[in-house]
């Protein structure tokens, strides 16, 4: 498989150069495939569907074959995922794709422990380690410092936000010693992801050290991701018939949206062939994205702080991704946008709990608020004022729908549409505001108790670029 540049077309890469080297060092653009291989329909309609393994091995295939020999492929992913993602049914139209049963409770050990290892392999025979560098603004943190902690030939540096994570997060990514370290960054999460973008087009700093990213900016974390979309939409596929006796229905993907590296992966995945309609892109008050899905205007903006802070993103950097594999009005036709405040984050983790008995994150919370809203008919309400000229609010400063309808809007308003919601972490990562919702705190996963008695090992390190520079220097 060829790779290219986001910002530089020109550019053709193979895949351990687009992983080892995380971004255009040149333009600071993103890598992405040349095209996107369909699987085929036999492996697609195999029944029983393709296990998650099964699907990450023929997926790989097409994007690292010829460098990466299948026995190693074969290694790499059973070492990675120890564990699946289970679909549980919250009612005869609605699917919860659990995301956090890897070694953090994240989705993100999906991506991260896969790149880890396809990192390793590549390194093997190099004199020098390669240094990871990661701005997280929640979970992407611990799910990179698990998968790389004494993993050989790799260094992590992770950047977050000081007090803009849960403590229990905090607690995850800042306890790991040996090859990976914390540094907690005076300012936002945009400010630790401009620290680690500015240093990959560093040419100076590049000449002294390796370097490379284990954020979603990493194509290594997003192609792995995509296994989980396929794996969803063909398990509820085939469950459709017997749950809800809906006759070729419409698989609509409900995704927590932050840096939109999740939902790049599902777009990479409907590419590939899955049976996805489309998505909801599901966001918090950072609502680049839905803004820029009506207005046409991509806006990048400061980040807000919210209860789902794993989402505070105002300059999502897949949005180069999408833009590359979809123009505006492909875009348009694909997704709906949606947005909640902290108060309606608060009362979509009530609202599920007392309708389904699920006890959901703030981040799964936001995109099943949003799948809930569009089966209880903020379609057809948008639907109704786009036709007669109406004005709507809801998506601008008001929460709620944006003012797109993409083109499976019909199916959702016939009941021909059933929806697949994210849930990207353990509740018990959040346990303070899913007690404020429920009442009562989630159950806390022996993995994550254990991690609360270890001692906090971060740095201070200032938003300043030169800081950053100089720490780098002089620490690896």
């Amino acid at each position: 498989m060829v790779y290219t540049d986001t910002k530089d077309s020109s550019v053709q890469i193979n895949f351990e150069t687009a992983v080892m080297e995380g971004m255009g060092m040149a333009t600071g653009g993103l890598y992405v495939p040349v095209e996107y291989p369909r699987l085929s329909p036999g492996f697609l309609n195999k029944q029983p569907e393709p296990s998650f393994r099964d699907i990450a091995l023929e997926t790989m295939r097409h994007y690292a074959g010829g460098e990466i020999p299948e026995d190693e492929l074969v290694r790499i992913i059973g070492d990675s995922y120890p564990f699946s993602a289970p679909v549980v049914p919250l009612d005869k139209n609605t699917y919860l794709l659990e995301l956090f049963h890897g070694p953090t409770c994240a989705f993100k050990d999906f991506g991260a422990r896969f790149m880890a290892r396809v990192m390793s392999y590549f390194n093997r025979g190099e004199n020098s380690p390669l240094h990871i560098l990661v701005a997280t603004s929640g979970d992407t943190g611990s799910a990179v410092g698990s998968a790389f902690h004494r993993v050989p030939g790799l260094d992590v540096t992770i950047l977050y936000p000081r007090g803009k994570i849960s403590p229990l997060q905090e607690k995850q990514l800042c306890t790991f010693d040996g090859n990976v370290r914390a540094l907690r960054v005076d300012g936002t999460f945009d400010d630790c992801q401009r620290l680690v973008k500015t240093a990959f087009t560093d040419k100076e700093l590049r000449k002294r050290m390796r370097l490379s990213s284990a954020n979603s900016i990493n194509i290594a974390r997003l192609l792995p991701q995509s296994f989980y979309y396929t794996y969803a939409s063909l398990v509820v596929r085939n469950r459709i018939p017997r749950d809800s006796k809906i006759e070729n229905p419409a698989i609509i993907v409900a995704v927590p949206s932050g840096n939109f590296g999740n939902v790049t992966s599902g777009l990479i995945a409907r590419k590939m062939g899955a049976p996805i309609a489309g998505f909801i892109a599901a966001t918090n008050a950072n609502k680049t994205v839905p803004d820029w899905i009506v207005s046409g205007e991509y806006r990048a903006r400061p980040s807000v702080q919210t209860l789902s802070n794993a989402m505070d993103v105002g300059a999502p950097s897949n949005y180069e991704r999408i833009r590359s594999m979809y123009t505006l009005e492909e875009v348009r036709r694909l997704f709906a946008g949606y947005w909640l405040d902290d108060e309606g984050t608060i009362q979509g983790i009530r609202d599920c709990n007392t309708r389904t008995g699920y006890v959901i994150d703030p981040h799964g919370a936001v995109a099943w608020a949003a799948w809930n809203d569009l089966q209880g008919g903020a379609l057809e309400r948008l639907a109704l004022a786009l036709n007669t000229g109406a004005q709507w609010a809801a998506g601008r400063e008001t929460p709620g729908l944006a003012a797109n309808l993409p083109e499976w809007t019909q199916a959702v308003l016939e009941r021909r549409a059933v929806g697949i919601v994210l849930e990207t972490a353990h509740p018990a990562k959040f346990a303070e505001t899913v007690k404020k919702a429920c009442w009562r705190e989630p159950s806390l996963p022996a993995r994550l108790e254990k991690v609360l008695k270890l001692p906090g090992l971060a740095q201070d390190m200032t938003a300043d670029y030169g800081d950053f520079k100089h720490w780098l220097t002089a620490n690896l």
